[in-house]
């Protein structure tokens, strides 16, 4: 059985244990140690996680995109995608929008 993610810093790889969905940490918050959940279950770090199960449907975490908890403390990107959602401390994480071009007038 695998261990949960310690507390996580930018740069750990993490993965979910019931999907494919596996994270890079991006930004972390100092003061805190979240919670983190894909499809209920806890993420651990990629290097100890077990071999990904099939998965049919589709993914719910998308590969490329970038997903922020609520407060905007913790950024994760997504390397593999899968069919669990994302959560911080129970509170499902939020695709994290693109910053607007500047005008070139």
């Amino acid at each position: 059985m695998t261990s949960p993610a310690p507390t996580p810093r930018p740069g750990d790889q993490l993965a979910s244990t019931v999907c494919g969905t596996r994270v890079v940490v991006v930004r972390a918050p100092a003061d805190r140690q979240p919670a983190l959940t894909c499809g209920g279950a806890p993420m651990t770090a990629a290097a100890d996680a077990p071999p990904a199960p099939p998965e049919s449907g589709v993914p719910v975490t998308l590969l490329g995109k970038r997903y922020v908890d609520a407060d905007g403390t913790l950024e994760l990107l997504c390397t593999s995608p899968g069919t669990g959602e994302l959560a911080c401390d129970g509170v499902p994480m939020t695709l994290k929008a693109a910053k607007p071009l500047p005008a070139s007038d």
